[in-house]
């Protein structure tokens, strides 16, 4: 069964927290769909990743073309994604059924931190998904770095 991961954005926006997750989850050995609720935010993301390692690269492709099911990371509006993925990274207050986060490996939740109506909409996602029975975890970043700040159903 998965768990849920939430991640309260105050100091470091989506497209900086974003390629850190995304690392450490290829690290694991999971694919990856990030989605989102807009496509030219999508779009924007796109850009944004293809930018991140100075040494390097972060595979990734955006819904819709001939090769989505290779890809190891899969940017997305959509509910289905193409890549089969083992985590789901949500943005923008794009949605994760409790169903769907019990038979993934992990659900990560990102939201501005100062944005009133995301924050108002991730304790939503939270009750939601805790009250389907996914375990999870609230992470803040508030005094600089990563702690857990509550737990449930661990």
């Amino acid at each position: 069964m998965g768990a849920a991961y939430f991640y309260h954005l105050t100091r470091r926006p989506l497209e900086a927290t974003l390629p850190l997750l995304l690392e450490r989850s290829l690290a694991a050995g999971w694919r990856v769909a990030v989605r989102g609720v807009d496509p030219a935010r999508i779009d924007w993301l796109d850009e944004k990743l293809w930018l991140v390692a100075d040494e390097g690269f972060l595979p990734h492709g955006v819904a819709g073309g001939k090769h989505d099911a290779d890809q190891p990371v899969l940017l997305t509006t959509g509910a289905e994604a193409g890549n089969r993925p083992a985590c789901v990274m949500a943005i923008d207050g794009a949605e994760v059924a409790p169903e769907e986060a019990k038979v993934l490996e992990r659900v990560c939740i990102l939201f501005d931190g100062h944005d009133t109506e995301a924050v108002q909409h991730a304790r939503g996602q939270w009750k939601t998904l805790t009250a389907g029975g996914v375990p999870a975890q609230y992470w803040s970043e508030e005094s600089g770095k990563w702690e857990k700040k509550a737990e449930h159903g661990a």
